[in-house]
């Protein structure tokens, strides 16, 4: 019986993976055609085959720049993030008293607030000061994403007694030393937690960068916006488009998955 009950459940998963695999399938498939193929059948393997398609939306999208734009963005605001949520998670979880506790209760709170609500006054304020651009948005990042790190952080830290950082005292380390040399590398299966979160968040945004970023420092995302404002008849070239841009993502989780992967499962929220 258990058998027969595993065998039907492994059924049951091939089924639901091959269908999460389908637009896959499309998408790729697709974007070595003709429009002409296209039309004839968008199930069909390509005939004729073609990659064409790629070099013209290679250019179209202007790939290089915006690719480049993507990863100064992402990677900075991740770094940046990561660096002060966890130095406020040390220091909120280390002193305890009604004011640390208000704070982490503000930062949590913080993260009922939707950003749509803030996001005029906040531009507006950006640009008095002529950061409408790259690193405005980075810190526009910090600002938003800082209140979820910390509560992450918050919660491990918790669990690392505070006996070690006495150790650490009484053989001479400062505060800074005992956070650089002993805290944050115990905390590395959190941040890779917390840098996976973002870099998804982050990556893949429109709506921030829209309002912020000159046409010279467009993302992926936004060049894929105008990409489709100029190509939605021409499903050869926007299908080759979109797989252009899932490419990056890819990359990144075949180098990355060895620690992605430890991360999930080391750094759970207990």
């Amino acid at each position: 019986m258990n058998k027969k009950r595993n065998s039907w459940i492994g059924v049951l998963g091939v089924l639901i993976g091959l269908l999460w695999l389908f637009p896959f399938y499309m998408i790729l498939t697709n974007s070595f055609k003709t429009p002409k193929g296209i039309f004839a059948s968008v199930l069909s393997l390509p005939n004729p085959f073609t990659n064409v398609n790629y070099g013209d939306s290679f250019k179209a999208l202007n790939f290089i720049s915006s690719l480049t734009n993507s990863l100064i963005i992402t990677v900075c605001s991740v770094l940046l993030i990561i660096l002060c949520s966890s130095m406020a998670a040390y220091a909120l979880q280390r002193n305890k008293s009604k004011l640390s506790s208000s704070l982490l209760l503000l930062f949590i709170s913080a993260m009922l607030i939707p950003f749509q609500s803030v996001m005029i006054p906040l531009t507006a304020n950006f640009g008095n000061v002529h950061l409408l651009n790259m690193y405005g948005l980075m810190f526009m990042y910090l600002g938003f994403n800082c209140s979820l790190s910390i509560f992450l952080y918050q919660g491990t830290l918790s669990s690392i007694p505070i006996a070690m950082d006495e150790a650490a005292e009484m053989e001479g380390a400062s505060r800074w030393q005992i956070y650089y040399k002993i805290i944050l590398p115990i905390l590395s299966p959190m941040t890779v937690t917390v840098a996976i979160l973002n870099i998804i968040a982050i990556w893949n945004d429109y709506l921030l960068p829209s309002l912020v970023l000159p046409q010279v420092q467009y993302t992926i995302p936004l060049q894929m916006f105008n990409f489709f404002g100029e190509y939605t008849k021409q499903w050869h070239l926007a299908l080759a488009g979109i797989t252009l841009s899932i490419i990056p993502v890819i990359v990144f989780y075949l180098f990355a998955q060895k620690w992605i992967i430890k991360g999930v499962t080391d750094g759970a929220v207990k």
